[in-house]
């Protein structure tokens, strides 16, 4: 199965995620200081179904990736998400 994790900015600087599954709700976390920190919980809640997850910073699909490249480069991924929404918001303006 393939997951999306929905990242957002929450309250005092922090970040929140939830993991759905075919929209769906399966967990959540808030107050984490970073969106790698939320890549990195979100991926080892993960139960051995799961084989990728889309990664959504704001609304935003940054990509799609297989589970061990969430675990090895989740701040590059983090990176990628957050350049990502910025340049589309940017065009949306």
């Amino acid at each position: 199965m393939i997951v999306r994790f929905h990242i957002d900015p929450s309250a005092g600087g922090h970040f929140e995620y939830r993991v759905t599954y075919e929209g769906e709700d399966l967990y959540a976390d808030d107050g984490l200081d970073s969106i790698e920190a939320c890549i990195v919980a979100a991926t080892e809640g993960l139960g051995q179904d799961a084989v990728a997850a889309e990664v959504a910073y704001r609304g935003i699909i940054s990509g799609t990736y297989p589970l061990a490249s969430l675990a090895l480069v989740s701040a590059q991924i983090a990176q990628h998400a957050a350049q990502t929404t910025e340049a589309v918001e940017e065009v949306l303006r």
